[in-house]
Parts: C-alpha cells; sequence; structure tokens
C-alpha cells in the first residue's frame, strides 16, 4: 500500500475509533470536543493562516457539533457557532476583511432592528440573552464566515481538504451510532423518525449531518480517488453513512445530500471532455451500484418500513396526511405574524412565544426562510435575497466551481427542514463565496473561451 493510501486510511481509522472510544467512556466525548478547539486554535498560530488554516480548524469543529452535542462534548450546547466565528476573527486578523464583502456587512446590518424590538416585547420570564443568542447565533455566524470567505482564492484542493475536514468527525458520529445501535429491528417499529437509531439526539440534525457525510465521501470518489484502494475505502466509509442516515428515517438531510451528489454529477458531465465523461460513467455506475445496494439493505434491515416512510407511508402502508408532521402548521402561524407585522417583524425568538400563546404548545420553527419573515418582517426579505442572489451572482463570473451550486443547494434544502441550529448550513454556505482555483485533476475540464 502507498504512503498516501496508508496516512488516508490510518486518518479514518483514527476517527472511527474516536467514536468507539466515547461509546465506550463518555466522558472522553469532553475531551475530544475541547481538543478539537484548542489543536484547531494552535494549528492557525502555528500556521498564521498562511493557506487558509482557519477554515480547516472551522470545518472540523463544524462537521464534530452534532457528534458533541449528542455525546455531550461541546463546551456548551452552542459552541460550535461561536468557535467558527472565533475562526473567522482570527483568519481575519491574519489576513484582514475580504474585499468587497459589502453585500455581507449590509446582511448583518438588517438583523440588527429585529434584536433591538426583542429585548422589549420578549416576555419578562424570559432569559434574554440566551434565548436571543440562540436564535440569532445561526444568521450571525454565517455573517461571519461570508465576510472572511467572499472572494478569497483557495484551488480544488484546498476546498477538498476543507471538506475533508468537515467529513472526518462524521466518521467518527457514524461509529458511534453503529455501536449505539447495533440491532436495527430491535428498535425501528415505525415510520417515524427514530430517536433510538441517531444516538438519543434530533433526527433531523444527525441526518443532517450524515447526508452531507454521504456527499462528501461520494465526491471524494469522484475527486480524489486516485487509486483503487482510495476508491475503496471512500466507497466504503460513504455507504456506511448513507447507511446510518437512511435509518434515523430522518428524510430531509439524505435528500439533500443525495441532490448535491446529483448536482456534482451534472456540473462535471457538463463540464468535462469525453475521455471525462467515460470515466464519469464509470463512477457513476459504481455510485448507483451502491445506492442500490446500500437501500436494499436498509430496507430489509427495517422490514420494508423504510420503504413507507419514503413514500409517505405509516406502517400499516396508509399515505399520512401530511409530509411534514404540524411544520406546515408553524409556518403558516409565521405567514401570519409576517402580514402583521411587515416591516420590522415581531422581533428574534417572539415568533415561538406568540405561537404558543395560540396554540398552548411552544414549538421552535424549522423553516429559517419563514422564521426571518415573521421575527425579521421586510427585512428579512432583504437579507435572504443578499444570502440567495450574491452566490448566483459570483457563479456567473465563475462558472467553473463545481462545488457552488452544491453549498448553495444544501444551504437553501437545509434551512427548509432544520432551520440554523447548528453551524454547518452557515459555514457550508460561506464556502460557496470562496474563488476556487479550477487545477488539473485526474477528469480534464474542457474550457469554454
Amino acid at each position: 500500500m502507498k504512503k498516501e493510501e496508508l496516512s488516508y486510511l490510518y486518518l479514518i481509522v483514527f476517527h472511527a475509533f474516536v467514536g468507539f472510544l466515547v461509546y465506550l467512556i463518555p466522558v472522553a466525548a469532553k475531551g475530544y470536543g475541547l481538543l478539537s478547539f484548542l489543536i484547531g486554535f494552535y494549528y492557525v498560530i502555528k500556521k498564521q493562516n498562511k493557506n487558509h488554516e482557519v477554515l480547516l480548524a472551522a470545518a472540523y469543529i463544524t462537521g464534530a457539533e452534532v457528534f458533541l452535542r449528542m455525546t455531550g462534548g461541546n463546551i456548551s450546547y452552542e459552541f460550535s457557532k461561536y468557535g467558527v466565528m472565533i475562526f473567522m476573527f482570527m483568519g481575519m486578523y491574519y489576513k484582514g476583511f475580504a474585499k468587497g464583502a459589502t453585500p455581507y456587512w449590509i446582511y448583518l446590518l438588517l438583523l440588527v432592528p429585529s434584536v433591538i424590538i426583542s429585548t422589549a416585547v420578549l416576555n419578562f420570564d424570559t432569559n434574554m440573552r440566551t434565548t436571543i443568542a440562540f436564535n440569532i447565533s445561526g444568521p450571525v455566524c454565517l455573517g461571519m464566515a461570508s465576510l472572511y470567505t467572499f472572494r478569497r482564492r483557495v484551488t480544488l484542493k484546498q476546498i477538498n481538504d476543507i471538506l475533508l475536514a468537515l467529513g472526518l468527525p462524521i466518521v467518527t458520529c457514524m461509529t458511534y451510532l453503529t455501536f449505539y445501535t447495533p440491532s436495527i429491528r430491535d428498535v425501528v417499529t415505525s415510520t417515524e423518525s427514530n430517536f433510538a437509531t441517531s444516538g438519543g439526539f434530533g433526527p433531523n440534525q444527525v441526518a443532517t449531518f450524515l447526508g452531507l457525510g454521504m456527499f462528501i465521501f461520494f465526491s471524494r470518489i469522484i475527486l480524489e480517488s486516485k487509486t483503487k484502494v482510495l476508491l475503496l475505502i471512500n466507497l466504503i466509509v460513504a455507504l456506511n453513512i448513507s447507511y446510518r442516515g437512511i435509518i434515523t428515517f430522518s428524510r430531509g438531510g439524505m435528500l439533500t445530500g443525495l441532490f448535491m451528489i446529483i448536482a456534482l454529477l451534472g456540473f462535471m458531465y457538463y463540464k468535462t471532455n469525453f475521455k471525462g465523461k467515460v470515466k464519469l460513467n464509470y463512477i457513476l455506475g459504481i455510485i448507483l451500484t451502491a445506492f442500490v445496494f446500500i437501500w436494499g439493505y436498509s430496507s430489509i434491515q427495517t422490514g420494508g418500513l423504510i420503504d413507507k416512510r419514503y413514500a409517505n407511508k405509516d406502517a400499516k402502508g396508509r399515505v399520512k396526511e401530511s409530509k411534514f408532521t404540524g411544520r406546515t402548521d408553524i409556518a403558516t402561524t409565521e405567514i401570519d405574524m409576517f402580514l402583521e407585522n411587515p416591516i420590522f417583524g415581531v422581533g428574534v425568538a417572539k415568533g415561538a412565544e406568540i405561537r404558543e400563546n395560540i396554540t398552548g404548545k411552544f414549538a421552535v420553527s424549522h423553516d429559517e426562510i419563514t422564521r426571518m419573515l415573521a421575527e425579521h418582517g421586510a427585512l428579512g426579505i432583504l437579507a435572504l435575497a443578499i444570502l440567495f442572489f450574491t452566490p448566483l451572482i459570483m457563479y456567473l463570473e465563475n462558472q467553473f466551481n463545481m462545488y457552488l451550486i452544491c453549498f448553495v443547494l444544501f444551504w437553501f434544502l437545509t434551512i427548509n427542514h432544520a432551520a440554523m441550529r447548528t453551524a454547518v448550513p452557515a459555514f457550508v454556505y460561506s464556502l460557496s463565496l470562496l474563488n476556487v482555483q479550477l487545477i488539473p485533476t485526474r477528469i480534464t475540464t474542457k474550457r469554454k473561451f
């Protein structure tokens, strides 16, 4: 085995071992969480961010977030978001603010009025500081990360390294889930999202990370598997992550990962020459075979319940009334709030309190778009417009950035089913703003001038 293959295998095995270790010794999660941040902090200082090391460090703690949440390993519940912002500040210290990032300064300013309003309208018994921080930390994390990444030049190898840093902690999470729920047939009894197969944590968030991990390692099959050994390693990891994601019974994250893979393959197929298309056809065959295998295995292990889940049926095969289990009602109340407060909205975090007064149940939003409308009003619409159109304009400038559409797609689909409760949609979105310099890979790209 070549040195490159051994190094990569050791890296994967080490992160799998960490997942096993945390399963055996739960307190080890706290050491892993702390060391992840401290090593990243030291690494950035040592390298003085000469090659955007802050993005590697931020990617790693972002990828570890859901694993650390489910195992109690984070310094605080929201620490990953703050960790990303700390690394972005360090990046700005060494390299300054990104030039021309005015849209994201405006975006951050558009968030301020709603924060000010919330200090006056939140219930008296509400812990104002923690409640506002919980609800605004995701959007602010996105803004801070974007201020750093906007039009920063990186090579294709660097962006693949960043994605690997994001994916390695997901390997740790996948391994932990394997030991946490060794027998799937014993715990799957319905077509609802399953906490037992997602480490006792929210299946929606777990599936979001596993879906992203699926995309990362399938993308490595396409772009970073220079030998058959590397291809086999990446395929095994991608299949295991896919399986663990499917059996959470949470569809949003896995469908998002699948759409990202389709977008990447579509981009590559359109941009490559004939020789590249032949190689892509070979890889596509491998990926399709892998998907058929992993879906069939998942169906057998769940007694066919996973098929009914994705067909929107219950365990008895009856079609459910709604695919979104109450989320439509939440979104409807938020639209009503926007119509009643169209300029500045009701204030950060006030939407959940108003909804509780109306329905008698406290429920936070799953949809960042309707939440922005309700809590930020017309200013929220402007903020969302900036986030949506800026990377698309950048794509028109550099149509050889193969990841840009994938990253924006991940952000947009994720905030529609999981809001911005984790750092991952914010950080992945910011990666779409990087100016990726295409360099020769094993799939030749044709340039159109």
